[in-house]
């Protein structure tokens, strides 16, 4: 009987699976789409903007109430920041980093919901596997960073101009037109190096504190039902 309960790490790697579905033409090669990951992040980025769009129409001129005083501590928080960062002057700036910022810590935030609630619900719906953090998903992460870095690049030639883009590339940190393949590839490798690191670095935050959930998870259940668990 003790060989027939779900070893510890039939525990982890359950919860670490994706509920996914192979997309059609593409069967025994490697495009899936994790479909725990978009329905997640979807509602979360719904939510967030019926929040917002719900605290806008209630906004009053005089004292502002809890959720109103939050939004603006938020709102000023990434205007400073922006500020600090980027010094032209472009309307979606601003709007993108406060709507990247939201979106990403209300999906970070999913960290904090208990590792088996999700996934025992799903099971009420068929899904053998459901997985509740969307960041700990290196395919998010790499489309968010991906998506911003196209941006960055989109903007920096349409306020700059091409001239002073490639300029950018070619004669930093070394002015003098003998080192322009060398400042090319320093550039080009830092350049392309910001979104690899950024969605590296936010995948492996939250795949380790997943982890870490999993594990207090599973330790906790092996105290509480030392017969649950196998090895």
């Amino acid at each position: 009987m003790a060989s027939e309960q779900p070893s510890s790490t039939d525990y982890i790697q359950h919860h670490l699976d994706h509920l996914r579905v192979q997309l059609p033409g593409t069967e025994g090669s490697f495009w899936m789409v994790h479909l725990d990951t978009l329905l997640i992040s979807f509602m979360l980025g719904a939510g967030c903007l019926f929040l917002f769009w719900w605290v806008a129409r209630k906004v009053t001129a005089g004292a502002p109430g809890k959720l109103q005083n939050f939004i603006e501590v938020m709102v000023e928080f990434v205007d400073g920041q922006v500020k600090d960062c980027f010094h032209g002057k472009n309307q979606l700036i601003a709007p993108l980093a406060l709507t990247i910022f939201v979106w990403v810590f209300l999906m970070n935030f999913m960290d904090l919901v208990p590792v088996d609630l999700l996934p025992l619900t799903a099971t009420f719906f068929g899904a053998e596997y459901f997985r509740a953090v969307p960041t700990a998903d290196l395919n998010l992460t790499f489309a968010l960073s991906l998506s911003v870095f196209i941006l960055i690049i989109f903007y920096s030639i349409k306020i700059k101009g091409v001239g002073a883009f490639v300029k950018e590339l070619t004669m930093q940190p070394f002015n003098h037109w003998l080192m322009i393949p060398f400042n090319f590839i320093l550039e080009a490798v830092g350049l392309l190096a910001k979104p690899i690191s950024l969605a590296l670095r936010l995948f492996g935050n939250l795949y380790a504190g997943e982890l870490i959930f999993i594990l207090l998870a599973l330790f906790s259940l092996q105290m509480a039902f030392p017969i649950g668990l196998g090895s």
